[in-house]
């Protein structure tokens, strides 16, 4: 079997009030402004969303045998997600991404059954995040 690999880049930064505490979900978003009630996202002023993604991606990503790994850059520390797609994924929200431990659909939702949510994320790299200057790299591998 042929395996098929595609990938995007995303670039955000950090926020001072990243917290990275949510259980179930991650978001990304094109947003600058942060509350502490957005408690699941990492990063902020992304140059992507779902909507700004390739379409050969988001094709790749409905595969019902597609695996996403999701590599978040942070200076030289990374850390690795991996999630699946799914083929009712709809890739149509304007500012955000969200990677989610569960199986919900929904125009936000990048990739499902994740290993890891906000909350799983080294400690390290999050008070890195919290500091609006530090550019944080996401690469997105989809994987058929």
């Amino acid at each position: 079997m042929c395996q098929t690999e595609i990938e995007e880049v995303v670039i955000a930064y950090g926020h001072v009030n990243v917290l990275a505490t949510h259980r179930t979900t991650l978001e990304i978003t094109k947003d600058h402004d942060l509350s502490k009630r957005g408690t699941c996202i990492i990063a902020v002023s992304a140059d992507k969303a779902m909507n700004d993604l390739n379409p050969e991606f988001k094709w790749s990503l409905r595969n019902k045998n597609a695996k996403l790994t999701v590599l978040i850059a942070v200076g030289e520390m990374v850390e690795t997600i991996n999630a699946f797609g799914n083929p009712q994924l709809i890739f149509t929200h304007p500012t955000d991404m969200v990677i989610r431990k569960s199986s919900f659909i929904c125009n936000r939702t990048l990739a499902v059954q994740a290993d890891k949510a906000a909350c799983d994320l080294s400690r390290k790299i999050v008070e890195r995040l919290k500091d609006p200057r530090q550019r944080v790299q996401i690469t997105l591998t989809v994987k058929i």
